[in-house]
């Protein structure tokens, strides 16, 4: 999936999460907003300095020391819960993920993992994995990943037979999605008492630091053109989400984790960041330890070095380098999904995308991908997942009431 160069990293963390609740499909983010990236918020010991971001090092904010992965595992000796903040399609940040993970095995630590990719209601899928029930291809089928969350199978995939080889049990920590969409819409002293039994028993007061920082996702030339009312729904979906999974990763830590066991829950960066997201929600109920890493590519979008990063970020930030495009292509557009009566409706057309080459425009209607009908945003994802660079794909639209066929060539832009 391709940037929007007016929407910065952190915009897009956010904006690409809430689409998706939302039934859309966003472009995922790449580069990291260093004016996000200063914020002078959250923790009051670190918000009023800096430390570096280095290249393949992992930076301890509390001290700035550089560190290895195995040292960053004998760190979080004392640590409960650590949130590893991430950017979806960046190959790079699950990486680091796995590497948290597997260090920490190999320190002994006992491992739990909480995943925002399942809602907490299709456990019974993740306990079938992690008895070995499922194969591989059994697992994306049977679980629904592409229904469920619809990123490239394969950037998760190394995480998911590592923790089944070495009985890491895996636990789904997010909202049904319904119940997000009923908070964006009606808020949550209206919300039905099914809707309302999905809530934690209590959410962190509203916090002007938190809507600071969600604020800046957003710029008067995002794409989804948000009013005053529609950023209000969105931020109070946002921290339904922050504080569920806040929740469910507690809750299955509490269950089902030992005495020293730590619970590593991987999720959007925009729930992680400055601690005002989960971190934040799940604090006053939980007496342990939490901690927070969260990677930072060292270029911005405008392709200048990221050199430094607040303190208060992230308790560890983990220096990637620039990723010039996916690992996994994508057409590059957002659909109207549920918003609308024409699902494949595209509402956002990425700069310099594969559509915008193929000469895709905001208003036509995705009918199909090489003949098989488009029914929804999932549906698409999933006719994604078997595509590679350099393959060709025949397109059927609707453009002012005509059907026509177009050529796509996934093919990678030139920097």
């Amino acid at each position: 999936m391709n940037t929007v160069p007016s929407i910065r990293w952190g915009r897009r963390l956010a904006t690409c999460a809430l689409a998706a609740c939302l039934g859309l499909t966003a472009p995922a983010p790449l580069l990291a907003d260093q004016a996000v990236l200063h914020m002078e918020i959250g923790d009051p010991g670190r918000k009023g300095r800096e430390v570096p971001v280095v290249l393949d090092g992992i930076t301890d904010t509390a001290t700035g020391e550089l560190v290895t992965p195995e040292e960053l595992a004998r760190r979080l000796a004392g640590t409960g819960i650590l949130f590893i903040g991430e950017n979806h399609t960046n190959q790079e940040f699950h990486d680091v993920q796995f590497r948290t993970i597997r260090a920490l095995r190999e320190a002994g630590r006992e491992v739990l993992i909480g995943l925002e990719m399942f809602p907490y209601t299709e456990q019974a899928s993740l306990d079938h994995w992690n008895a070995g029930h499922y194969s591989e291809e059994g697992f994306v089928e049977l679980a629904r990943w592409y229904d469920n969350w619809g990123y490239h199978w394969n950037y998760y995939r190394n995480i998911f037979l590592y923790a089944q080889k070495n009985g890491i049990n895996m636990y789904a920590v997010n909202s049904p999605r319904d119940v997000v969409k009923a908070v964006r819409a009606k808020g949550f002293e209206n919300l039905t008492p099914e809707e309302a039994a999905h809530l934690p028993p209590k959410l962190a007061p509203e916090s002007d630091e938190h809507r600071r920082m969600y604020r800046a996702f957003f710029d008067k030339d995002d794409a989804l053109h948000m009013n005053e009312a529609a950023l209000d729904g969105l931020y109070r979906a946002q921290t339904m989400w922050d504080a569920t999974m806040g929740w469910n990763a507690l809750q299955a830590l509490r269950q089902h984790g030992g005495k020293d066991a730590i619970m590593v829950v991987l999720i959007g960066a925009g729930h992680v960041t400055f601690g005002l997201g989960s971190e934040r929600q799940i604090a006053p109920h939980y007496d342990g330890r939490i901690a927070s890493l969260v990677p930072v590519t060292v270029v911005d979008d405008a392709g200048k070095p990221v050199k430094q990063v607040r303190a208060s970020y992230a308790s560890f930030v983990w220096g990637l380098p620039e990723e010039i495009d996916t690992v996994y292509p994508s057409i590059g557009v957002s659909l109207m999904g549920a918003l609308g009566k024409d699902p494949g409706q595209i509402i956002q057309v990425s700069r310099k995308s594969v559509a915008e080459r193929s000469g895709l425009k905001v208003g036509d209607v995705l009918l199909g991908l090489d003949g098989r009908p488009i029914t929804s945003d999932n549906t698409l994802r999933r006719l994604m997942a078997g595509y590679r660079w350099g393959d060709v794909a025949t397109a059927r639209i609707r453009r002012d009431g005509r059907e026509t066929d177009v050529a796509i060539n996934f093919r990678r832009s030139a920097k």
